[in-house]
């Protein structure tokens, strides 16, 4: 009879130890395969975020984070500039402060308010109604907001509504704006309960009484296809020295060195724990399942099985108990992550769209990798204690007892 064989016929003369081994196994390879799914899931999701919002370069006056550092100074001239270049497609400055309306005497609602370069691309896409048009300053401004905003005070495209700035460190002291709502939109970095209201640039000064500040938070540029990013970066760079320019692979780059590593270390350490405490339960049981067939495994000895054979049935017996528990815990590991992404997003100030828990084959790998490994680990003390077995002495005391 094969090893194999063997192993998995003293597996399953034990039943209760076996679905214990098992059962143990899966919990761990589940934890195990979410610490690893969130090692790398944010860094993934929010590179893919920045992909999809149309715009593959960030402008900035400091290296800060955006819209933490001061303002880029002649904004207007600069995303010009800019969009001249043969390499760049369009550049969109864009401001964002903070602006309320009034609902009713006592009560007001503040939200996120952006003010955005129309131009032919834009940060944001339109659910319902109309996208913002440019009109004369005689006319009502243009207002685009979100679905949180919209339920918030019951607005629809058509509506009008009256806004008062905050866009500084201290309350616009500006005459209130009326606003006609053109559409509903969807803004890509929006957190679940985030309200937001967009504008043109011109709507923007006139809500925070600055129409003759030409400043912007930062320039949206996405790069013409033949060029790259890359080529752009260099030519805007080459165009304007003192500028902070980055890719969205560059900012993902240092968002995983910064404030994402936490997450990095975070899975690094509970997957440590889980896998010593998952080989530590094999390790027990093996050794327990082992301790219990000295007599058996002596005489097996005698009768001309050979060390090698019997030290490589405790591994067989390891090797399955692993391998079923790890395919176990793949589906457990989905479930489990699915229900924590929904508790990780729920924090204050993660986007809507953004997850924790994201899959990739490299994960995958890495999970039966080191499950593999923990199967030889968790094998070595009772393979040790089969292969050093005194056969004699052991088939006496089997006797003697």
């Amino acid at each position: 009879m094969r090893s194999l064989a063997f192993a998995w016929r003293s597996l399953v003369r034990q039943p209760a130890r076996t679905a214990l081994g098992i059962v143990g196994i899966a919990a761990v390879g589940a934890l195990l395969f979410d610490m690893l799914l969130l090692s790398r899931g944010l860094v993934i999701s929010f590179g893919d975020l920045l992909d999809r919002s149309g715009f593959d370069i960030r402008v900035m006056a400091a290296d800060t984070m955006p819209l933490a550092g001061p303002r880029l100074d002649g904004a207007g001239a600069l995303s010009d500039a800019i969009g001249a270049l043969s390499e760049v497609e369009v550049a969109v400055p864009i401001r964002v402060g903070s602006a309320e309306t009034t609902r009713s005497a006592r009560a007001h609602e503040t939200f996120t308010f952006v003010g955005a370069g129309v131009a032919q691309r834009r940060p944001w896409t339109i659910a319902t109604g109309a996208d913002l048009r440019v009109t004369s300053a005689q006319r009502e401004p243009q207002l685009l907001v979100n679905r949180n905003l919209a339920r918030l005070l019951h607005l629809s495209p058509g509506a009008s509504l009256i806004l008062r700035g905050s866009c500084g460190q201290e309350a616009s002291a500006a005459p209130p704006v009326r606003f006609r709502v053109a559409g509903i939109a969807e803004f890509p970095f929006d957190t679940a309960e985030q309200a937001t209201a967009a504008t043109t640039l011109a709507g923007y000064a006139r809500v925070c009484g600055d129409q003759a500040s030409d400043t912007a938070d930062l320039l949206l540029v996405a790069s013409h296809r033949r060029s790259g990013p890359d080529a752009a970066v260099t030519a805007i760079r080459h165009l304007r020295p003192g500028l902070h320019v980055f890719t969205n692979e560059e900012l993902v780059d240092r968002f995983e060195r910064t404030d994402f590593s936490y997450f990095r270390q975070l899975s690094v350490v509970l997957a440590s724990v889980t896998l010593f405490f998952g080989a530590l339960l094999i390790a027990v049981l093996l050794t327990v399942s082992v301790n219990q067939r000295l007599g058996q495994i002596a005489a097996l000895r005698a009768v001309g099985f050979s060390r090698r054979r019997v030290v490589a049935d405790v591994l067989w017996e390891s090797a399955l108990l692993v391998c079923a528990g790890g395919l176990l815990a793949l589906p457990l590991g989905l479930a489990l992550s699915i229900w924590l992404d929904g508790i990780l997003r729920a924090m204050p100030g993660i986007p809507a769209e953004v997850s924790f828990f994201v899959f990739e084959r490299r994960a995958l790998v890495l999970h039966a990798a080191l499950l593999t490994f923990t199967a030889f680990g968790a094998a070595a003390y009772p393979m040790w204690l089969v292969a050093r077995l005194p056969i004699a002495a052991t088939l006496r005391d089997e006797v003697v007892s």
